[in-house]
């Protein structure tokens, strides 16, 4: 094993969660303000997941006072304390993309039954 791949496996977490594409999640984003830390939540929809290894990353979308706001989050970052998946989502896509088009319940992903 290179030196490149010996230091990013011990960077990796060992427990995350199956999140998918179209699953509603809360996201625990930890944020550094001056000597404080807190930790802010951002709750939406998973419009795509992309990379592997410790490049992984999620998009996440939500509507904040009707204005769209998506955030991309690396899976093995120390920054997200941890991730709830609130609703499991029925797509059959792997990239949600045409959700920024939609206005309303069109923006709605199915519930997996």
């Amino acid at each position: 094993m290179d030196f490149i791949a010996a230091m990013t496996k011990e960077q990796l977490k060992n427990e995350i969660p199956e999140i998918i594409v179209g699953d509603n999640v809360r996201v625990h984003n930890r944020i550094v303000e001056g000597t404080r830390e807190r930790i802010q939540m951002f709750e939406g929809t998973v419009i795509a997941k992309r990379g592997g290894g410790i490049s992984e990353t999620f998009t996440v979308r939500r509507v904040s006072y009707g204005v769209g706001v998506e955030k991309t989050f690396p899976v093995h970052s120390p920054n997200v304390a941890a991730v709830d998946i609130t609703r499991k989502g029925e797509v059959r896509r792997s990239k949600l993309f045409y959700l920024r088009d939609r206005v309303g319940k069109a923006s709605k992903v199915k519930e997996k039954i």
